[in-house]
């Protein structure tokens, strides 16, 4: 085990360093952390980062987390996010008790202090249009050129935006600015936006408001307002920090939290672009925000992805302070991890091929005892029906096999699962030439699985009885990218277009018709999958959650 894995087993990282410090130091009584997603959007899998991460540091310091919406953007927040944001939290195993908070919560605080700001002489309205302040920006290296409008009185400033406020201007007219300083080197301190007219109803506030506040504006407030001790955040707002401290020196908020950046989550076969999830879903490549390829925790979910696995792969990934870029392969091995503890074995044919044992005595059937979970004897066993009539996987059969085939061919004999050895002896074939049916005999003497004279087989198959076995659609779910570092500015060109293969004529054994919806299951020799919630009476419908192969494994074991 490395150092870095050997501190994350530990619980440590910089974060958890800065807090324990602060703590000892006496700057702060207790820890107060909190996760601010803006409702305009499904949480993914890089949120589930900074959800483990909030939560999970103030659990572990004996503090809170507060849930806050950051909702300042009326024309993109949906009550369908709000929900689906408490929901994925939830389910991922945190809870913020009676901490839900919204920055709407805090709009007539705001507003306050921003007049308070226009009364200090720093922040004035500005007539300017959005292409003219774009340009008067300045750039990396040249400094930005004052507003025409900056050094309006406080009485005409206070006078507008009290008028912006009743809604006497259309959208656009006017904005507020902050008067910092046109010519810093941080670009977000040239006289930021604070406030912008919106004629649009909230979800919360319905048309009380024509004006909305930037987030930079109204995040470090409502941080302020909640008491926030630690104001931890993604690495892209390292920029916005010194905006973030202007602020909190500049208005007479009850606290001071300050801001600490950590590195997101950047996942290979993946793109965590909401603007390009959005068009993923508006533009019909998936099926919405849950459909089982999307990196959204809705979409993990219906995939079958525990909970726990994800916590785990959290934590092996751990708290930097610098980008990178990891494996899929990690998540998987994280998912495989939980899943072979905790799912229970099935037998499932997805591609049936079917197999008459022709000195089995016709009408018999007889039933055989399988293990529920081969690593836990608690977990009991299950009877299966085994008769004359058989459904295998038709990857196990080849007519010509190459050398280092085991499975079925001709002459071959197998194990059968729980069963019996069989021997293929016929090929039964279409007009197309197709195999569609293997004649084969069975020794009724290896019940069980086992040849009493001691001989041996070099391959065990799974089956299902045809009698018994239960039809089901089973899809197939693989990267929804094909290339493992797609490119977000023209990801239609990188999607996958194999990500998805239906199989309708798969053949269940019948556990699998009345186990529990929501706990996933290992179909033997296939991998993980779970029941989707478009299963009917009738008509099941199963996901492959990841296959069985580790990929991670070998590379960390080389």
């Amino acid at each position: 085990m490395t150092s870095d894995e050997k501190a994350r087993e530990a619980g440590q990282d910089f974060i958890r360093d800065i807090i324990r410090a602060d703590l000892e130091a006496g700057r702060h009584k207790g820890v107060v952390t909190r996760f601010p997603p803006e409702p305009n959007g499904y949480l993914h899998i890089g949120h589930a980062k900074s959800i483990c991460l909030n939560f999970g540091v103030a659990e572990e310091f004996g503090g809170r987390c507060h849930l806050r919406f950051d909702d300042t953007n009326p024309t993109r927040e949906e009550q369908e996010y709000i929900d689906a944001i408490e929901r994925d939290v939830r389910w991922l195993g945190f809870d913020w008790g009676k901490h839900l908070y919204h920055a709407s919560d805090y709009f007539e605080q705001l507003y306050a202090w921003a007049e308070h700001l226009i009364r200090a002489g720093k922040a004035y309205v500005d007539d300017q249009s959005q292409e003219e302040m774009r340009a008067s920006r300045g750039t990396l290296t040249e400094p930005g050129r004052n507003s025409p409008f900056r050094e309006r009185t406080v009485e005409e400033n206070l006078d507008l935006l009290r008028r912006m406020r009743a809604g006497e201007f259309p959208n656009g007219a006017r904005v507020l600015r902050a008067k910092i300083d046109m010519g810093a080197g941080n670009i977000n301190l040239r006289d930021p936006v604070l406030y912008r007219i919106l004629h649009a109803s909230h979800p919360r506030t319905g048309t009380a408001w024509s004006i909305y506040p930037s987030y930079d504006y109204a995040h470090g407030q409502s941080d302020a307002i909640e008491h926030i001790t630690h104001s931890i955040c993604t690495l892209e707002f390292e920029d916005h920090r010194p905006l973030y401290d202007w602020f909190i020196e500049n208005l007479p908020v009850p606290s001071r939290p300050r801001q600490y950046e950590f590195a997101r989550l950047n996942l290979t076969y993946t793109i965590l672009s909401k603007r390009v999830l959005t068009e993923l879903v508006r533009g019909g490549h998936v099926q919405g925000w849950d459909d089982p390829r999307m990196p959204t925790l809705a979409g993990l979910r219906r995939r079958g992805v525990p909970p726990a696995a994800l916590r785990d792969f959290v934590k092996r990934i751990g708290v930097a302070k610098a980008n990178s870029i990891v494996d899929m392969g990690l998540l998987e091995f994280s998912v495989r991890e939980v899943l072979n503890r905790t799912a229970l074995r099935r037998m499932a044919v997805l591609r049936p091929l079917k197999v008459v044992i022709e000195n089995y005595p016709e009408g018999q059937t007889e039933e055989l005892e399988a293990a529920n979970h081969p690593d836990a004897p608690d977990a009991g066993a299950r009877r299966i029906r085994f008769g004359r009539e058989i459904f295998v996987e038709r990857d196990d059969f080849m007519e010509n096999p190459p050398k280092k085939f085991y499975r079925l061919s001709p002459g071959k004999e197998v194990r059968l699962r729980y069963a019996y050895f069989i021997t293929c002896r016929e090929v039964v074939k279409n007009a197309a030439g197709e195999v569609v049916e293997l004649r084969c005999t069975y020794d009724p003497a290896t019940r069980g699985g086992n040849a009493p004279d001691g001989r041996k087989v070099q391959a065990t198959i799974h089956w299902v009885s045809a009698a018994d076995s239960v039809p089901a659609e089973v899809r197939i779910y693989n990267q929804l990218f094909a290339k493992p570092d797609p490119d977000a500015g023209n990801f239609a060109a990188d999607l996958n277009p194999n990500s998805l293969e239906v199989l309708a004529d798969a053949r269940l054994e019948p556990a699998l018709a009345g186990d529990n919806a929501s706990e996933p299951v290992q179909f033997e020799r296939q991998g993980y999958f779970c029941r989707d919630p478009d299963s009917r009476p009738g008509h099941l419908v199963f996901n492959r959650t990841v296959g069985l192969r580790d990929t991670w494994a070998k590379v960390a074991k080389a």
